[in-house]
């Protein structure tokens, strides 16, 4: 049969690269412990520990006994990989198409994209836990000039957020990602015209401009609520949440009943906020 050319493993090769640069949401997550990840259902523990208690002791009591020793709360948390996203679609016939020039890349670029922006879907999605934050009691209407009741100026919600990331330990030097949707980023950039122009680093996987200690990143994967009209952002720390990619499978088949081959694939992952004080929902309306 025709798809006896067929060469998945070039093939996987090439969604991945294409993942990894159509992510938004997953690229800064947290996937140093992914390699263990093997199939679906695997767990991995991802060990914490909590901050010890620091105690004084005057210089005269120096000689004496200290106290016990405490028993350190236990953070840590498993990740499991319990989601699949799947293609499954007719190409004709296989070897016509990868002789074909650009059509098997087009089909690379079109399951590429359709899995990336289900995995940042996904994890966009966590901002509407129950363990995470909202930096406001009520939605406030994001506005560009001075703001009225209920409203908030642009660019004073992205300080509040930084300042209350801060107040929950989250160092400073820490690489901080706020992911914004168009029409937050169209208000930030009329209040804020002299964010850094140098776009050869900052314009990829989203990145549209820095504000302070913040990167700012745009997507439409943005998580809503109340049918739309709240966007609920994500600003975190590159640590907040764990992300694993255990496997791109893709192989072809011949459809029984059918004069055409066809491909199918499928993605597992799974992700979780492993670090819930570093990561906040900027809750917002327009």
């Amino acid at each position: 049969m025709s798809y006896a050319n067929f060469i998945p493993t070039v093939w996987s090769e090439a969604i991945q690269r294409e993942l990894e640069r159509k992510r938004v949401y997953v690229e800064d997550c947290n996937r140093s412990f992914e390699g263990a990840i093997k199939q679906k259902g695997d767990t991995v523990r991802i060990l914490g520990v909590g901050k010890p208690t620091i105690k004084s002791i005057l210089k005269k009591n120096a000689s004496g006994d200290i106290d016990g020793p405490e028993e350190v709360e236990d953070t840590s948390v498993s990740l499991t990989v319990d989601q699949i996203r799947y293609f499954n679609y007719m190409v004709g016939d296989i070897d016509k198409a990868q002789s074909a020039g650009g059509v098997m890349e087009a089909l690379n670029k079109e399951s590429a994209e359709g899995l990336a922006n289900e995995e940042d879907t996904y994890v966009s999605g966590l901002i509407l836990g129950s363990e995470v934050k909202k930096l406001h009691t009520a939605p406030k209407k994001i506005v560009v000039g001075t703001a009225g009741e209920g409203e908030i100026n642009v660019l004073h919600v992205i300080d509040n957020a930084l300042e209350a990331l801060y107040e929950q330990d989250v160092n400073p030097n820490s690489t901080i990602v706020l992911t914004v949707s168009p029409r937050f980023y169209t208000r930030f950039k009329q209040a804020y015209t002299d964010k850094d122009t140098d776009n050869s680093e900052i314009m990829k996987n989203g990145r549209v401009a820095r504000y302070g200690n913040a990167i700012i990143k745009m997507s439409n994967n943005v998580a809503r609520s109340d049918s739309g009209a709240v966007d609920n952002l994500m600003i975190r720390t590159q640590r907040a949440i764990a992300f694993a990619n255990a496997i791109a499978h893709v192989e072809p088949y011949r459809p029984e009943r059918k004069f055409a081959d066809a491909v199918k694939g499928y993605e597992l992952f799974g992700a979780k906020i492993v670090r819930p004080k570093e990561l906040l929902n900027i809750n917002v309306t327009y």
